[in-house]
């Protein structure tokens, strides 16, 4: 018995970029669909801004599992629950956002992985193993397989614990939320900023030495997008449902008003 294949943990491992597209504006189950056929490697439903319910969220994880685009949550903050609810009902992805320490990720790995890394409660039939019946030993350890655990680091003090944090058993990417790590510096907005920078090159290397995979959001300018590629970025939050929409609108409605009558 196979798990459904993680396929950004996949492309990840292969060393490739996995490019995952926001979710803020969706609230119906095509959005997976759409995502998958635009090209993107996993979906990033957002609960930590925005209104999105656990039931909605669950409901557009499950759906993303039957068109092979990986849903991955991110949850409202730290407590166990948030995370393990939306497990449960399909997620193959957690972030946390605002982990400062080694401990606080050490805290997202025991609530989000089954023993023996963790101590996520066994929960019935499981969506990433289809609902089959699968002896509890081969399930667990199937689903810890495929599971992507992802802590956000977005203050300079996490930067700062950046190795420590990358020692930490069972966390598979360390993801720079450059916006709020801009503002907590004093430099609200500057994304090319040396400071960035150093943090960027800091976080991947701590990747590369403890195996885990840099990501990068908050960034969506291309030149800059493409240069900190060139560093070493890999998991990729490459925009939002809101920011595609509106860019595709401005463009059609100043073609428009450029038609000659």
């Amino acid at each position: 018995m196979d798990a459904i294949p993680n396929h950004t943990k996949n492309r990840l491992a292969a060393g490739e970029l996995a490019l995952g597209m926001g979710m803020r504006q969706a609230r119906t189950v095509d959005i997976a669909t759409i995502a998958k056929n635009c090209g993107f490697d996993w979906l990033f439903i957002d609960m930590e801004h925005g209104t999105l319910d656990v039931d909605r969220a669950a409901q557009i994880a499950f759906a993303s599992l039957a068109v092979g685009i990986t849903p991955i949550v991110r949850v409202p903050g730290p407590e166990h629950y948030h995370a393990t609810r939306l497990l449960d009902a399909g997620a193959q992805g957690i972030v946390v956002p605002h982990v400062d320490t080694a401990d606080q990720a050490q805290r997202v790995v025991h609530a989000c992985r089954y023993p023996p890394l963790g101590h996520r409660s066994v929960a019935g039939p499981q969506p990433q193993l289809g609902f089959k019946s699968v002896p509890v030993a081969d399930a667990t350890r199937l689903v810890n397989e495929q599971v992507l655990i992802i802590v956000m680091l977005e203050t300079p003090n996490a930067i700062a614990n950046a190795e420590e944090i990358a020692k930490v058993e069972g966390v598979d990417v360390l993801l720079i939320g450059t916006n709020d790590l801009c503002a907590e510096m004093g430099i609200a907005g500057q994304f090319a900023s040396t400071q960035v920078e150093e943090a960027y090159r800091k976080i991947i290397a701590a990747c590369r030495k403890h195996g885990k995979h840099p990501g990068m959001g908050g960034v969506y300018d291309p030149p800059l997008m493409q240069k900190y590629i060139g560093f070493g970025m890999r998991f990729i939050l490459s925009g939002s449902d809101l920011s595609f929409i509106m860019a595709g609108a401005r463009e059609r409605a100043a073609f428009l008003r450029g038609v000659k009558r």
